[in-house]
């Protein structure tokens, strides 16, 4: 199935400028977490909320200069239609009972998360994350407002130009791909490159992304996908205030 059949997908071939642009998109996200979450780990705050601030709205203003300053398509903003939002909810909270369950009677018992307990708390710290009102404001940011920013770069762009060039199941993929690499880097620092974990829950990000592609290119809609997406990334915050809490 070609993915110029999706809806709101422009006819016209990817050309080789857009070829790179997209190249870069893929990138991007990966470069700027190396930068912010690794390269700068240790420095001041100052500067790891700099990196951060200036990297994301790069990454998220890359997609709209390029498809209404550069190309000038129409200023068609991703639709919120309700349409088979109500499987990515089903999906989201599939996933919260996987990783709940998981977390709580296996993980957690299991002291695999001893690592990953010490690491966020280091990393939360050096972002001046230090109480529970804080680390709310943290998770509602997240849960709500970089979950949809990620699905209008990582499925309303990416994916959709990917779609004009190659196959759908290949836009699928390559998104899905691009979406994980960005992930591997945070979960390898949490639990070391070496530790199965990183590449399982990796292999997670690759196949919800995976997802929430499908789930667009079916329904034209960013609503499932960004209700699915924020779903998990709240469960994420609730399983970390558990692993960071004080004791």
């Amino acid at each position: 199935m070609s993915g110029l059949a999706l809806r709101g997908v422009s006819a016209d071939p990817l050309l080789p400028p857009d070829w790179a642009v997209v190249a870069v998109a893929l990138v991007l996200p990966t470069a700027v977490t190396w930068l912010y979450f690794v390269a700068l780990d240790g420095q001041p705050e100052v500067l790891q909320k700099g990196a951060y601030g200036v990297g994301k709205t790069i990454q998220f203003v890359l997609p709209a200069v390029w498809i209404w300053l550069v190309r000038h398509e129409p200023m068609a903003w991703p639709t919120f239609a309700w349409r088979d939002a109500v499987v990515g909810i089903a999906f989201g909270l599939a996933v919260l009972g996987a990783m709940v369950g998981l977390y709580f009677f296996w993980f957690q018992p299991a002291g695999l998360f001893d690592q990953a307990a010490v690491e966020a708390r280091a990393k939360l710290a050096a972002f001046g994350v230090s109480r529970l009102g804080s680390y709310i404001a943290l998770a509602a940011f997240y849960s709500i407002g970089h979950s949809l920013l990620e699905e209008y770069y990582w499925r309303w762009f990416v994916f959709r130009q990917l779609a004009r060039g190659v196959t759908l199941p290949a836009a699928i993929a390559i998104s899905s791909l691009g979406f994980m690499a960005h992930h591997v880097l945070v979960l390898g620092k949490f639990f070391g490159y070496d530790s199965p974990l990183t590449w399982l829950f990796s292999a997670g990000v690759a196949i919800g992304g995976a997802v929430w592609a499908w789930l667009y290119a079916k329904s034209g809609s960013l609503l499932g996908p960004w209700l699915s997406h924020a779903v998990v990334d709240a469960t994420i915050f609730v399983i970390g205030w558990n692993l960071v809490r004080p004791a």
